[in-house]
């Protein structure tokens, strides 16, 4: 994921200043739409990537707080009431 982030901010980058003259939208616009396509596919990955690590750690942090009550219920002795 910062991978993907670290292209997309290198390819923003150069198409900003040294591919300028390149990605010019009026000369190649196939190359300008193609070049800012592959730039947002890049972070929208990156997005989506960040967003299914949360679920998965969200998930992970539910099943351990079940198997930690789980342990605490089986392994604390039965209540005694003297009366």
């Amino acid at each position: 994921m910062f991978i993907l982030l670290l292209v997309a901010l290198a390819l923003l980058f150069s198409g900003t200043t040294f591919l300028q003259t390149t990605l010019n939208p009026r000369e190649r616009p196939i190359w300008f739409i193609l070049f800012w396509i592959v730039c947002g596919w890049l972070t929208l990955t990156a997005l989506l990537l960040a967003v299914f690590d949360l679920l998965i750690v969200k998930l992970e942090s539910r099943r351990a707080q079940r198997v930690l009550g789980q342990n605490l219920k089986t392994s604390s002795p039965a209540p005694t009431i003297n009366e």
